[in-house]
């Protein structure tokens, strides 16, 4: 049987001298361990020209007592230097040099990522679209299954209780569309155009659309948290385990209340806002209500208020459709909850804006201008 490892510790006038002898292999060197790591003091050199035998193990135990002491090691065979050698190369961490990145490069890097993340959202969203117009078809062959419950639940979540925060924006708009348009056309002496520019912006635009960026950053963003607490919870995979389609029993009744009370809220806004511009008209201008009621009738064509009525549970959708599916998205932890809704914010306002656009565009061609 090979000589066990063993170690002396010498005193000299340079200092401790650390000699080992014997075999340093991993099945002889478990005591030597113990002993080296309760040796006190500084060790100047360690001596191995007494090692029989050393594997890898041993070169390992060698070199990290000469690190830990700051010592020189002496003696060494052929063999066991190169392990040592093999053993110290491996121990030092290669400093690997970041390859210089210019800021053209991060900022098309950034800008290529964005591009690809919004095609990619898109899609997902497409997709989605068509997994809900997919559930509304088959709750038409199957209305037994339709949450009626559900629908007039959300009814009240979107349409009733938005009424207050609606009515007050819009009539405060209204105010403003006034106040900045006397302002304006006073200097040309035609205050009295004020009222056509009241009508004609609110019931065209501004009353639909400050309506469904209210209707976002409140229900949309309540359709993403209800969901997506939902996922975490893990209340939707349950009931896909019970037989529940989930974009059935919780996407489709929030689609029908946004698109069936959008335009009722769309109407209200619109009338609060007149009602504001008219206000302040009376008092600024003096211009009579009954005045402005008659001068407003006569320079508003009703194809700005049917203008409005179809563009009103188109938003409704999409915003109800954006919330849901930013909410089908949250994976993980209630931080994506938080970030999910405010993506489903931004994308239904996004999405709101670039519908208003294409709508203003439609109709100017088809000549309901």
């Amino acid at each position: 049987m090979a000589d066990a490892a063993e170690f002396t510790v010498e005193e000299l006038p340079s200092g401790q001298v650390l000699r080992l002898s014997g075999t340093f292999v991993i099945a002889s060197i478990g005591d030597v361990d113990r002993g080296l790591r309760d040796i006190s003091g500084p060790i100047c050199e360690i001596d191995i020209s007494g090692v029989t035998h050393m594997d890898t193990v041993g070169a390992w135990l060698v070199h990290r007592t000469a690190k830990e002491h700051n010592a020189q090691i002496t003696g060494c065979a052929n063999d066991a230097g190169r392990l040592i050698d093999a053993v110290r190369g491996v121990d030092q961490a290669e400093v690997v040099p970041k390859p210089p990145i210019s800021a053209l490069y991060r900022f098309l890097a950034e800008v290529g990522g964005g591009v690809a993340v919004g095609i990619t959202t898109l899609l997902q969203f497409l997709g989605f679209v068509g997994q809900v117009v997919k559930a509304f078809f088959s709750l038409l062959m199957n209305p037994h299954r339709f949450r009626w419950h559900a629908v007039v639940q959300h009814f009240d979540m979107v349409g009733v209780r938005a009424l207050g925060i609606v009515g007050l924006m819009s009539f405060l708009i209204g105010i403003v569309i006034a106040q900045q348009g006397a302002v304006q056309l006073r200097q040309f002496g035609a205050e009295v155009f004020t009222i056509n520019l009241i009508g004609r912006l609110t019931l065209r635009e501004l009353g639909i659309l400050m309506t469904a960026i209210m209707v976002a950053g409140r229900s949309g963003s309540a359709f993403a948290a209800q969901i997506g607490t939902m996922k975490i919870t893990e209340e939707i995979d349950a009931m896909r385990t019970i037989g529940v389609v989930p974009v059935e029993a919780l996407v489709v009744p929030r689609v029908i209340a946004a698109v069936v009370m959008m335009p009722l809220l769309g109407i209200f806004a619109s009338l609060m806002s007149i009602i504001g511009g008219g206000l302040l008209c009376w008092i600024v201008l003096d211009i009579p209500p009954a005045t402005f009621v008659q001068r407003l009738r006569e320079v508003t064509p009703i194809t700005d208020f049917w203008i409005g009525i179809i563009k009103a549970p188109v938003f409704g959708a999409i915003i109800a459709m954006a919330g849901c599916f930013q909410g089908m998205q949250v994976k993980g932890n209630a931080e994506q909850v938080g970030l999910r809704t405010t993506a489903a914010v931004v994308q239904a306002i996004f999405l709101v804006i670039v519908l208003d656009a294409f709508f203003a565009v439609f109709f100017s061609e088809i000549g309901w201008d």
